[in-house]
């Protein structure tokens, strides 16, 4: 299951439907990315994450068949929040199933590193001195990278 939405989620929902899904499986890998607090000296108010509707939906398929290809799953679900948020809140939920922890573990690792770089997805900070657009950190990149030595 693959969605792209300003709703929140419910990870119990999630797990559940993943787990219904996947059938006999012996690991079931969950993450879910969290609105960081945004600290004391920082004048961040609010995030508003952006997307092209049925461009983004697109990658996030290709990067959970990415993965799919590369280790073996039962089942994938990404879901993805757009929209304005606000420290606390819930951005993203990757959950993997497979046989083996391994798997599982990895491919959501893969996914989430991915979803950082690949996904057509772009932040806005809501500061008390304007706006501005978040780029792309070096560790982010850093960190899809050591998936194409494999």
């Amino acid at each position: 299951m693959i969605r792209v939405q300003s709703e929140d989620f419910s990870v119990e929902s999630v797990y559940e439907e993943l787990r219904q899904r996947a059938g006999d499986c012996g690991a079931l890998v969950s993450f879910v990315g969290l609105v960081r607090e945004f600290g004391e000296d920082d004048s961040i108010q609010s995030m508003t994450l952006e997307h092209y509707p049925g461009m983004t939906e697109k990658a996030l398929v290709g990067i959970a068949e990415q993965a799919g290809e590369r280790w073996t799953l039962s089942g994938t679900t990404i879901i993805h929040r757009v929209g304005t948020l606000y420290a606390g809140e819930q951005i993203v939920i990757v959950a993997t199933a497979s046989r083996h922890r391994r798997d599982a573990f990895e491919a959501a690792e893969f996914i989430m590193d991915y979803l950082k770089t690949d996904a057509p997805f772009w932040k806005k900070e809501h500061t008390s001195d304007g706006d501005r657009w978040v780029e792309q950190r070096h560790s982010d990149v850093h960190s899809s990278k050591r998936w194409q030595k494999r």
